[in-house]
């Protein structure tokens, strides 16, 4: 088993290489040339910057069993068709059963924009977000270990 980290934008980077470390899982640290992210623990793959090649690197990399963090519902789709694990940052995991309605929601969000109207940003990271994303991790790592 490994952890693929979809980086660009992961406010969990540091926090999943400790729980990592902790279930000694080896983490691969996924990024493009605009957020080169560097950590002692992890292997650390930099791709071009353009439309979706991260995604499509982590892809083609994650195996049956692996757990992927990443908050992009299309690569956690995509990550689910291949047997991984996948959670976002805030501890949600994505599974078969509720991946559709956030691919609908995604849809839903990108015709308001389009349309011009601009959903509220998301606001500041809470220590209660972190303690739901380790608290999920934890969980999935004590499962396949």
């Amino acid at each position: 088993m490994t952890i693929l980290i979809d980086a660009d934008g992961c406010p969990v980077v540091e926090l999943t290489l400790q729980i990592a470390k902790q279930f000694s899982v080896p983490v691969i640290i996924l990024c493009d040339t605009a957020h080169q992210i560097e950590r002692e623990g992890a292997q650390t793959l930099v791709f071009d910057k353009g439309s979706d090649s991260v995604d499509f690197a982590l892809v083609n990399r994650v195996k049956p069993g692996d757990v992927v963090v990443t908050q992009d519902y299309g690569l956690a789709s995509m990550c689910l068709a291949k047997c991984a694990r996948v959670l976002n940052q805030n501890g949600l995991e994505y599974t078969a059963d509720n991946i559709d309605a956030l691919m609908l929601r995604r849809y839903e969000n990108k015709k308001l924009l389009r349309a011009g109207k601009h959903p509220k940003g998301s606001l500041k990271r809470t220590k209660e977000q972190d303690a739901k994303f380790a608290d999920t991790l934890e969980k999935i790592l004590n499962y396949n270990h």
